[in-house]
């Protein structure tokens, strides 16, 4: 299994437009110290799609120099392209990557079999682990429970992300997976339904809010993964309000200005992507305040 517990979907820090490469270690440090088991690099909440090529490079570079082997370095390499993410997850794993996460394709809206074949030809042409990514909500692409269990018969793709946010859809998916791979790892991309996936019988998140409560949210993962429910249930229900004022605006945008109250980077995005409003500044100011986070 490629990870068992938390990875953190990392925001990258900007100071002047460009990638603040020393911020970014600084961070990245904090949520190694805190107990994640995975740096997540250039997915969603890292703006992916506004990192150049060269940056690309340098940060998937750094993170793998930072982590030196104590946590897993997982990076975010889909497009809409399947050539085009085949060459980018070759990127990735010549740099030193412990394994790509993989978006299903936005906006050409593939079929199911279209879906299949995509992750078919990438494997194929990666030499290294795969975590297939489904968010139907950014991508108008829902891939369903029997295409992840074909999926899972090619041996380097070895889990999936699971944002959709019908929990029908994953336990169907944990159920049946479960009968056919026992080594295929299940994680939430969704912080509020992370306890409940492992419940399930679910592998752990991949998550925003770690970028803010790293200690807690693996504390609530392990926690759960280890039968101990009622304080997994009760760190879920403490980091709740976080959970959903860092979505009150389209992600990254609380969280990026989350961090920032951390001290952790400046609250700064790239187009097309803005600094958050003062309503939602505030509401997650209000929520960092309830969960207890220092600021």
């Amino acid at each position: 299994m490629i990870f068992r517990g938390t990875g953190t979907a990392l925001v990258t820090p900007f100071r002047e437009g460009q990638v603040d490469y020393k911020s970014f270690e600084e961070f990245m440090e904090f949520q190694i110290n805190n107990g994640v088991d995975a740096l997540i690099v250039l997915g969603t909440t890292g703006e992916a799609p506004s990192i150049t090529p060269k940056e690309r490079a340098a940060i998937i570079s750094l993170a793998v120099r930072v982590s030196d082997n104590r946590v897993k370095v997982i990076i975010g390499t889909g497009s809409n392209s399947t050539e085009h993410t085949v060459d980018m997850s070759r990127e990735a794993m010549e740099l030193g990557a412990d394994g790509v996460l993989i978006v299903t394709p936005y906006y050409n809206k593939p079929t199911q079999e279209g879906l299949f074949q995509h992750y078919q030809k990438v494997a194929s042409g990666v030499d290294g682990p795969i975590i297939i990514y489904n968010v139907p909500g950014r991508t108008g692409s829902n891939i369903l429970p029997e295409t992840v269990l074909r999926c899972s018969e090619i041996e380097n793709i070895v889990a999936v992300k699971e944002a959709s946010g019908d929990m029908i859809q994953v336990d169907r998916l944990i159920r049946d997976i479960r009968k056919k791979r026992a080594d295929f790892a299940v994680f939430s991309g969704n912080d509020d339904q992370a306890f409940h996936l492992v419940c399930s019988g679910g592998d752990g998140v991949i998550s925003v809010l770690s970028n803010v409560m790293p200690a807690e949210t693996s504390e609530m993962i392990d926690s759960t993964i280890n039968g101990d429910l009622e304080h997994g249930r009760e760190l879920h229900m403490k980091m709740f309000p976080l959970m959903r004022n860092l979505f009150v605006e389209t992600n990254p945008i609380p969280v990026k200005y989350a961090v920032s109250r951390l001290g952790y980077c400046q609250n700064t995005l790239r187009l097309p992507l803005v600094p958050a409003s003062g309503k939602a500044m505030s509401l997650v100011d209000e929520a960092l305040l309830e969960c207890g986070v220092r600021i």
